[in-house]
């Protein structure tokens, strides 16, 4: 079976990284974004990392941050990847990357709709300056950074994607099948993300939740076995 990855991302509590791991996701973000209602210093995300279970990812994700608070970061949390989420370029993300050793993330800001008489957002040409990239996560344009709990046109993107991609935006256990089942063969692999999606309010995981999400994103799994 090709197995969908799954992130759970704005984890703020103790109980809720422990349900995450309880419900067999692969990694779990937080988002050192001080604008964020998810928001976690480096200091709360080292404490909720030391609860993770052998072979979780933690990953730490930034907007516009510096190279130094960025460093600062990766300090307390070994192991973590790097999601960039603003409008960081390749050669700042490649930079911040190689110096610290660390796997990365780019994430792009996807229109919701593309106007008429506009072209679509160019993911190939995107996948391609962020080609040092581990995955390129895909997310809903919205105002401020992420979390917006809004989903884009996923028809509008182009079938051969080369690079490894990750559903982000408006997910949630009711739509996810959908999302696994147009984006599996367009990249290399596809992953998926979910933050709003499996809460009860910001910041706020719900365990029934994120239990509901993950048998959804297996079951879209199950219909397209190898």
């Amino acid at each position: 079976m090709n197995r969908t990855r799954i992130k759970i991302c704005g984890l703020t509590r103790e109980q809720d990284v422990q349900a995450a791991a309880d419900a067999g996701v692969d990694a779990i973000g937080f988002v050192l974004y001080p604008q964020s209602p998810r928001a976690v210093t480096p200091e709360r995300a080292a404490e909720l990392a030391k609860l993770l279970p052998a072979f979780v990812t933690p990953v730490l994700l930034f907007v516009n941050e510096s190279a130094e608070s960025i460093a600062h970061a990766c300090l307390q949390i070994p192991g973590a990847w790097l999601q960039f989420h603003g409008d960081e370029t390749p050669d700042q993300c490649r930079k911040i990357a190689r110096t610290l050793g660390r796997r990365w993330i780019r994430a792009a800001r996807i229109p919701l709709e593309t106007p008429h008489g506009q072209a679509p957002f160019d993911l190939l040409k995107y996948a391609f300056d962020y080609q040092d990239a581990q995955a390129v996560l895909l997310d809903a344009l919205v105002d401020g950074y992420g979390g917006g709990g809004k989903t884009f046109n996923w028809s509008q993107l182009p079938q051969n994607v080369n690079a490894h991609l990750v559903l982000s935006g408006g997910l949630n256990a009711a739509n996810v099948t959908e999302g696994v089942s147009a984006l599996r063969a367009r990249g290399l692999s596809l992953a998926v993300d979910v933050s709003s999606g499996v809460e009860s309010a910001k910041g706020i995981k719900d365990a029934d939740k994120i239990r509901e999400f993950v048998r959804a994103v297996r079951a879209a799994d199950a219909l397209h076995p190898l």
